[in-house]
């Protein structure tokens, strides 16, 4: 049947009231649950002979086929690109990216991405479940943004890893100049995101078609029409830190999307430098710091000098 596998099976006594995306999860050998969410997305699951959503919920007796896709073959081609590692095992590791680098190739950045990088240091030993385009990666953080990364080697650590996310488990902790000063030294910002209406690659607060996102802040030091802040994401939502601060009226310093640029800095002065997870396989509660990069000490250099 071409580049596909065919599975075709009776739901039994125990699988009655289970969720289709679990029982394939747990009938088909190599489906993890994000995979099986995906292919029944694609319309490649029948419950007797009927196409249906992930929450269907099966019967003792029902019919179920499914077609599962080969793994793509990836064109995405590995480069020799330093990555600094701050941790690795057999099922993950958590790389520390440089301000400037791609997380995942794109259009127009097929490239010099982290993925790039990954391929070459870590072979075929990489988690499937994001596809050919974005081998391992559970989480991403934005191009000009620095800071800690946890990659997946494997599907099971991926799914683990991302049911962290999903239940805002995680903890991740950014460091962030903005612009002018905060009333009080901490607070949260509990404000839903969405795609901008007239710009598609914007994100903004609105209530329509959005997700609930809910940023923490601490003041950390104080400068003349700047605040350097302690940030923690309860949710993850794309560009989520930088449309939390420029909804309260302080976007982030050198953000030329949602503020202004500022001369000397190319991007956001944003990095991700604290980050913890339990890990998937082992159980064992994990937590690492990474050092502010240098591009960020010189630009508080220069605020601590006006």
């Amino acid at each position: 049947m071409g580049n596909e596998n065919y599975y075709c099976f009776t739901a039994e006594e125990c699988h009655s009231g289970m969720r289709i995306d679990k029982l394939l999860s747990i009938a088909c050998p190599d489906v993890s649950r994000s995979l099986a969410a995906k292919i029944i997305a694609d319309g490649l699951v029948q419950v007797n002979e009927k196409t249906i959503s992930k929450s269907c919920t099966v019967n003792s007796g029902d019919n179920i086929t499914a077609l599962i896709p080969e793994p793509e073959v990836l064109d995405v081609k590995a480069e020799n690109i330093p990555l600094e590692i701050i941790y690795e095992d057999d099922h993950l590791l958590v790389v520390n990216k440089p301000k400037g680098m791609v997380v995942h190739p794109a259009a127009g950045n097929y490239t010099g991405t982290l993925v790039n990088a990954l391929m070459y240091h870590c072979g075929d030993r990489l988690s499937s479940i994001n596809g050919v385009i974005r081998p391992g990666i559970v989480h991403r953080i934005d191009k000009n943004t620095s800071g800690l990364l946890i990659v997946a080697k494997t599907d099971a650590a991926h799914t683990g890893l991302a049911a962290q996310i999903k239940e805002h488990s995680f903890t991740r902790e950014y460091r962030a100049v903005v612009c002018g000063r905060f009333k009080e030294q901490e607070g949260t910002v509990n404000a839903p995101i969405g795609r901008h209406p007239s710009d598609r690659k914007k994100m903004t607060v609105t209530e329509r078609n959005s997700k609930h996102a809910v940023t923490h802040y601490t003041v950390m030091e104080e400068f003349s029409g700047y605040t350097l802040m302690k940030l923690r994401l309860e949710t993850g939502r794309t560009h989520q830190i930088r449309v939390h601060m420029a909804y309260t009226g302080h976007p982030v310093l050198g953000d030329d999307v949602y503020g202004k640029p500022w001369k000397g800095i190319d991007g956001q002065c944003l990095h991700a430098g604290r980050i913890g997870f339990v890990h998937p396989i082992t159980y064992e509660y994990l937590e690492f710091e990474s050092e502010l990069p240098q591009y960020f000490c010189e630009v508080l250099d220069k605020l601590r000098r006006m």
